[in-house]
């Protein structure tokens, strides 16, 4: 009995350094991805992330973060599993350039990132800090992340180095598809909380994307107009030249494999101009 006892202890201790957040071996293989969770501060809920490690990767050496936010109705492994060209390219870009790949629920599947879901990620950025050696975190996203990423962006520009958004909104006062979801995610309509609304829309907010930002679009696109997001670009590039817009006239609700990788490395490759 007590031989059993003891097996199954280990097995608790070897399950929990498993499911640690953060690898306390300096020096790790190229990780497969690995699905992790956290209590939030914001309500204590367990909230969830996935994260992929670079090859041969270090805790001991700086590191970039890109950190990919999923569509509408999708979860953490849209970004993690999913061919399609916006996924591919970001697991690729992550590779290329041996960043820590992260792929939050951020409230998952509706998150439109309301008040809670721009709490976790706030959360998991700081832990991510705290724990490694982080250069600079760049956000990426498709669609509802795209959009989310530029809500972000605006609201914590001191926290983000890049953003490359793929068909997104940039104005949430506007936009009318998906009402029920962003409703619930950010506490009401936009009748009653109009505030919160203009809060979350990166378009109003120009004078706080002072990153490197690239966006595209579809002209086609129906489920997320390309309209605003063609407005805050034209924005942008009267402020700052780290602005690229990839627009596609023909194209509807999604951003190719090329595209998609050319906006990725535009945020690289002005972050590293504008930190040198």
């Amino acid at each position: 009995m007590n031989s059993c006892r003891m097996i199954l202890t280990i097995f608790v201790l070897k399950t929990a350094i498993a499911m640690s957040v953060f690898a306390a071996d300096p020096v790790l293989e190229q990780s497969a991805p690995q699905d992790f969770e956290f209590i939030a501060n914001c309500d204590q809920t367990r909230q969830r992330y996935v994260m992929i490690l670079p090859e041969a990767f270090s805790n001991q050496e700086p590191h970039s973060v890109l950190i990919a936010l999923h569509g509408h109705g999708s979860d953490r492994w849209q970004f993690i599993k999913d061919k399609r060209g916006e996924c591919q390219a970001a697991r690729d870009i992550a590779q290329k350039y041996h960043m820590i790949y992260i792929s939050p629920d951020y409230r998952a599947r509706t998150s439109w990132m309301g008040p809670k879901a721009e709490a976790d990620l706030i959360q998991i950025i700081n832990d991510l800090k705290s724990n490694y050696k982080i250069k600079h975190v760049f956000l990426c996203g498709g669609s509802m992340g795209g959009s989310s990423s530029l809500t972000f962006a605006a609201l914590h520009p001191e926290l983000i180095a890049g953003v490359a958004a793929m068909n997104p909104t940039a104005n949430h006062l506007e936009y009318d598809k998906f009402q029920t979801a962003i409703q619930t995610s950010f506490g009401g309509t936009k009748q009653e909380i109009p505030h919160e609304y203009k809060k979350r829309s990166a378009e109003y907010w120009p004078e706080k994307l002072t990153m490197p930002l690239s966006i595209s679009v579809g002209g086609q696109d129906q489920l997320v107009p390309p309209d605003s997001a063609r407005r805050l670009s034209k924005v942008l590039k009267q402020l700052n030249d780290n602005v690229l817009l990839i627009d596609r006239p023909q194209q509807g609700h999604a951003t190719s494999y090329e595209d998609s990788v050319s906006i990725l490395e535009f945020v690289i490759q002005r972050t590293s101009q504008k930190k040198n």
